[in-house]
């Protein structure tokens, strides 16, 4: 696959994309509108009809689409067959940072007792702000990739008696 057809995945087709992926068999419109909770099997087959059309997936003789291969996707990590934002990781790389400042300053004042200096805390800042930053990011990416239909299955809504 070329890098020019994983650009153009994105939204709702990129959510298709990973569904299809996730499920790791292959899929009609109807059964792709359900696990993608799209509106009507039409939207289903037209966001089928792109993936094809890109290159990404295939039809069989029983009018069912899968994937030809998994490809990398601008922005994203496969982790086993779930698409993960890079965001997420680089949250994780300022978090270890993060750590390993507090460690610096924790040091001194538990052996010795001293206060560390305000200007310590400071330079923490730019660490923690980066880390926040990226992991509010990537989880606000991990959600919009994600259907709706598995967020329902986690957080199932209580239902009146």
């Amino acid at each position: 696959m070329t890098n020019a057809n994983a650009e153009e995945l994105e939204g709702t087709t990129l959510n298709v994309y990973a569904c299809m992926v996730k499920e790791g068999k292959p899929l009609g419109p109807r059964e792709t509108m359900r696990l993608a909770s799209l509106s009507s099997p039409s939207v289903a087959y037209w966001h089928l009809q792109k993936l094809e059309s890109l290159g990404f997936i295939t039809k069989n003789e029983y009018g069912e689409y899968f994937i030809k291969e998994k490809v990398n996707i601008s922005g994203y990590l496969w982790i086993g067959k779930t698409l993960v934002p890079r965001l997420i990781f680089y949250s994780f790389f300022f978090v270890g940072i993060l750590c390993v400042e507090a460690i610096t300053i924790a040091i001194p004042f538990f052996q010795t007792g001293q206060i560390p200096s305000l200007y310590l805390f400071y330079l923490m800042a730019p660490t923690a702000i980066a880390m926040v930053l990226f992991l509010s990011e990537g989880i606000w990416l991990r959600r919009k990739t994600q259907s709706e239909n598995n967020r329902k299955k986690r957080n199932p809504a209580k239902t009146q008696v």
